[in-house]
């Protein structure tokens, strides 16, 4: 990608094995969510996309866009769940920060602007104390990976 050039990169998160009947949602911007879904105890998934601005001093990626949250060197997208998700008399209250700069940098390479292939992240989506997952997701509860997306027509 050349500076100073806005690119898009389409994001897949699967939450793997999340509680059942918590409800989940991916956050848009300050409080705004996507349309909430409520975990069988199977894996669930969520498309969006991201827009990558031009490369940071450092030559890292500038994630950008409705999902992207934080500062330019620390971009990260919010997974809610529970009360936050927008599940009302909830145990939980809950939200997963999910680190972009955890992508490898030639998964992104390969997958930018290409709208037959996305990012994957497969999340591990039940904490220790057996909730949702929450806090920094760690680099061992998710994995990334290139997949192939179907094109319409």
């Amino acid at each position: 990608m050349k500076s100073g050039t806005v690119a898009q990169l389409q994001v897949i998160l699967v939450v793997v094995a999340p509680p059942p009947g918590v409800l989940f949602a991916m956050q848009k911007g300050r409080d705004e969510l996507l349309q909430p879904y409520a975990s069988t105890g199977d894996s669930m998934s969520f498309a969006i996309t991201m827009d990558l601005g031009p490369v940071l001093a450092d030559g890292s990626f500038n994630f950008r866009g409705a999902f992207a949250q934080g500062t330019p060197a620390d971009r990260f997208v919010y997974m809610n769940s529970g009360t936050l998700a927008g599940q009302a008399g909830s145990c939980w209250e809950r939200r997963a920060k999910i680190k972009m700069a955890g992508i490898p940098r030639h998964l992104v390479e390969a997958a930018v602007d290409d709208p037959s292939r996305a990012i994957e992240a497969r999340i591990v989506g039940t904490a220790r104390d057996g909730g949702p997952v929450c806090a920094t997701v760690q680099p061992g509860a998710i994995t990334w990976h290139l997949a192939t997306c179907s094109l319409q027509t």
